[in-house]
């Protein structure tokens, strides 16, 4: 049985399917703890959540008619069953899935699964609190199906992202997205930085889904 603490349609809000329809599937947990986490509330050990087996969520999904997938947390890596789950909609030629991961789970395991989703990967700045975590032999389990997301939040942040993207080659690799912390950097200076470093093929990402609708509101 998985933790479920939401499953909704609306628009991916960022990566490179932004603005388009998805099913979103948010399991409960997480095993880090970020300063700006604004899903908090769904790695509370008391989140309400609906247990559902790995058929009961595929189902549900294919009811929607939408065949972009979001998984979602938390940290969905950290469930067990998980790659029950992906497996399954992998062999559903229907459906393109991606995951949002964390940046401290082995990505390995995930990789040898057939039509295996799109990774969206995070590494935490060091305004995150939680740098030490980050698993960085996974950065050479990504293609250009995959990609990194970056999420600033002071002009030091900005520095280590540069710092990472260049050290491995990142935006060779996979997609790169840099992303501000909500309300404590302006986009602009984002810019400003990207121009003044010349980071080409490097993409800033806003999150549609809290310019739409209230930046606090679920299920969006």
């Amino acid at each position: 049985m998985l933790d479920v603490v939401e499953i909704f349609v609306s628009i991916n809000g960022e990566g490179t399917h932004a603005g388009q329809l998805a099913v979103f599937v948010r399991f409960k947990g997480c095993n880090l703890s970020c300063s700006y986490c604004d899903t908090r509330w769904a790695n509370e050990k008391n989140a309400k959540c609906t247990q559902m087996t790995v058929k009961e969520i595929y189902d549900h999904i294919c009811t929607t008619g939408i065949n972009c997938v979001t998984i979602t947390g938390g940290e969905p890596l950290h469930r067990e069953g998980i790659s029950e789950l992906l497996s399954l909609l992998a062999c559903d030629g229907r459906f393109y899935t991606e995951i949002e991961t964390n940046g401290s789970i082995p990505l390995e395991p995930f990789s040898n699964i057939e039509n295996r989703p799109a990774f969206t990967m995070d590494y935490k700045l060091p305004s995150s609190g939680m740098e030490k975590f980050m698993y960085t032999d996974n950065f050479y389990c990504l293609d250009k199906t995959d990609t990194v997301k970056f999420v600033a939040g002071s002009y030091q942040d900005l520095l280590r992202a540069k710092e990472i993207i260049d050290k491995y080659d990142l935006c060779q690799r996979c997609n790169v997205y840099i992303s501000p912390v909500f309300g404590k950097i302006e986009p602009a200076y984002i810019v400003e930085f990207m121009k003044e470093h010349k980071m080409n093929k490097t993409v800033l990402q806003l999150q549609l889904h809290k310019i739409i609708w209230d930046p606090d509101m679920k299920g969006v």
